[in-house]
């Protein structure tokens, strides 16, 4: 079993990255992992024995070659220009979240012609292909409109992975994600990161001014919950896919205001005390307005949410490492 990892060192990376290595020797898991190949621009800390770190940028076609020079069997394509990077830089964006892509869609179909051995292709998409402004819920029948370039080249992506899916080149599991807690507190571009800091700030002790207003509205799901889904898409059979390859997960619909009285209801009421509210228009456009969720065709497919917010709260702030 050959896995690679695209993004690796980012914070989902580093979790899934974990939950691999610890889950290889369980039953059920994707053991035995003979070869787990992670590539992103850089690592840090010791080397791990039976990984492989490939440093460097998954733009380069010759590190997508180097990261298929034996057949690999599953691929967990996390790497990404995120939201606001890719919107403030096209160019850097169309060549990580669209080439780059293609790139890996092509090594995986070269694999498939030559061995007849398809990868399964879990591709980390984003509700960013949904758009704004939403309608007054979101299903799985909700038109697709993006008004970031972000949401567009992940939508891109996902029609790119269904029609090589179609012609039997990988096996795809492809997954929106939702708002993922707690980031790193390292900028890496996510115009969404205020809602890690709340947790975060709030679950040490600290006082923040939240930059979106307490009645804002937004779909969050926790780091563990998260790897939990994507071990489930790589691992689920073809049978329990049904009529599609593309899943928006499952999401707790949450206010600023009720997640706040989750963290107050783990870590004291005195929590309350410490968080203001402001009102950014152009975050609570994108960021601020979600209706409630229905995810039908992920539910069916055994895909999962935190439960309630206090787990989310309790699970968002979980080592990486």
């Amino acid at each position: 079993m050959h896995v690679l990892v695209t993004g690796a060192n980012g914070f989902i990376g580093r979790a899934l990255t974990r939950r691999l290595l610890n889950d290889a020797v369980k039953p059920g898991g994707l053991a035995p992992i003979d070869r787990l190949t992670l590539v992103d621009l850089n690592f840090e800390g010791p080397d791990i024995p039976r990984v492989r770190r490939l440093s460097g940028s998954i733009g380069d076609p010759a590190v997508v070659a180097r990261a298929f020079d034996t057949p690999v069997d599953v691929l967990f394509h996390l790497a990404s220009i995120p939201g606001g990077a890719a919107e403030q830089n096209f160019d850097l964006g169309r060549q990580i979240n669209l080439n780059a892509t293609f790139d890996l869609l092509e090594a995986s179909r070269a694999q498939a012609v030559g061995s007849e051995r398809p990868v399964t292709f879990v591709f980390a998409s984003s509700i960013a292909v949904l758009g704004s402004p939403l309608p007054a819920w979101v299903d799985d029948a909700t038109p697709l409109r993006p008004t970031l370039s972000y949401g567009a080249q992940k939508l891109i992506g996902e029609v790119m992975a269904e029609d090589y899916h179609r012609r039997g080149w990988i096996r795809l599991r492809s997954v929106r994600l939702p708002g993922i807690v707690a980031r790193p507190p390292q900028r890496t571009g996510q115009l969404s990161a205020f809602m890690s800091d709340i947790i975060r700030e709030l679950s040490a002790g600290r006082p923040f001014a939240c930059p979106v207003a307490a009645d804002s509205t937004t779909w969050l799901m926790s780091v563990p919950r998260v790897v939990d889904n994507f071990l489930h898409a790589a691992l689920m059979p073809a049978s329990a896919c049904g009529e599609t390859r593309v899943w928006t997960l499952p999401a707790l619909h949450s206010s600023m205001a009720q997640l706040v009285a989750a963290i107050a209801e783990v870590h004291g009421s005195e929590v309350l005390g410490r968080v203001s509210y402001g009102s950014n228009p152009s975050l609570e456009a994108n960021f601020g307005r979600y209706p409630p969720l229905r995810t039908p065709a992920a539910d069916a497919a055994g895909f999962a949410h935190d439960g309630d917010l206090p787990n989310l709260v309790r699970r968002a702030l979980e080592p990486l490492t």
